[in-house]
């Protein structure tokens, strides 16, 4: 029964609450005790929140996720949870969530109840909308960053907020080509309202469109003159290797292998991408730290 729990509040997506710490760790204070309890608190609230949110989604889309080959076995969905007892938890990570968020930080606190806002929006009917929904998605991980950036009371760069901002827009949008294609195949009668309001050439021009970007952004990042100066070292483009590697396999997962279904999901179990990010950070780590 606990199983079906934590599969209700979707605990494995909260490894996207983990952008709280970024701007911390490229400000070079990740490991202050302080800071780091601060943001620890920060990532148990938000997921408390965001846990909230999933909840809530399930419930709205009960009959949505029934049609999908996949969704269909979510706790709300399959009937292993029953609704009300859905919804009592959902308050109560709510309740918790906020509570902790305002003892943070009252800025912390405000940013949250913005990320929730926005996402009762998106799940009332904004998702809906096509390309608003994957900017919505987009900028929920930018509330993540900048909520990080105000419990560790660092500046965050521009350049941060639009990588970030080009990421989760890039993932998001890989994203829906599992919906577009499950759409196509008949898998579903009715996976997403708005997929057919995306098609695989749509959604294959936009990906490569992005994933230039990004990495173009990248490297910018890496070369303007205030960076290499702030980190003290002129190393930082030696970085763009992992990035540019890191999103030729995420094409490759998404349009030559098809599994274009979860970004954590992918997270978890490719373990070239994990040994890229792993390499990525101690690079960094290296760079800021030592």
């Amino acid at each position: 029964m606990m199983l079906v729990f934590i599969k209700l509040l979707r605990a494995g997506q909260w490894v996207k609450n983990l952008f709280i710490f970024i701007p911390a760790f490229f400000a070079g204070v990740l490991f202050d005790v302080y800071n780091f309890s601060l943001l620890i608190t920060a990532f148990v609230a938000f997921s408390s929140v965001a846990s909230a949110i999933y909840i809530f989604n399930d419930y709205n889309d009960i009959q949505e996720d029934r049609n999908h080959p996949v969704k269909r076995y979510r706790p709300l969905a399959s009937g292993e949870v029953a609704e009300g007892a859905a919804l009592t938890v959902m308050l109560g990570l709510l309740i918790f969530g906020l509570c902790i968020a305002y003892l943070v930080n009252i800025s912390f606190f405000i940013i949250l109840m913005s990320y929730l806002i926005i996402n009762f929006g998106y799940s009332q009917g904004l998702k809906r909308i096509s390309i608003l929904d994957i900017i919505l998605i987009a900028v929920g991980f930018v509330l993540r960053t900048l909520a990080g950036a105000v419990v560790a009371n660092v500046l965050v760069s521009h350049w941060l907020i639009i990588m970030i901002f080009l990421l989760a827009l890039f993932l998001a949008l890989a994203k829906r080509l599992d919906d577009v294609i499950v759409t196509e195949q008949g898998e579903g009668r009715m996976s997403r309202v708005n997929a057919k309001k995306y098609n695989l050439q749509f959604i294959h021009s936009g990906i490569s469109m992005l994933s230039a970007v990004i990495v173009v952004a990248y490297v910018m990042y890496t070369l303007s003159d205030d960076v290499p100066e702030y980190f003290s070292s002129d190393w930082l483009y030696f970085t763009s290797i992992f990035v540019i590697t890191g999103i030729l396999r995420y094409l490759q997962i998404t349009l030559v292998e098809g599994q274009s279904g979860s970004p954590t999901q992918i997270l978890y179990k490719d373990k070239f991408t994990l040994i890229n990010i792993v390499c990525w950070l101690v690079s960094f780590l290296f760079i800021i730290y030592f």
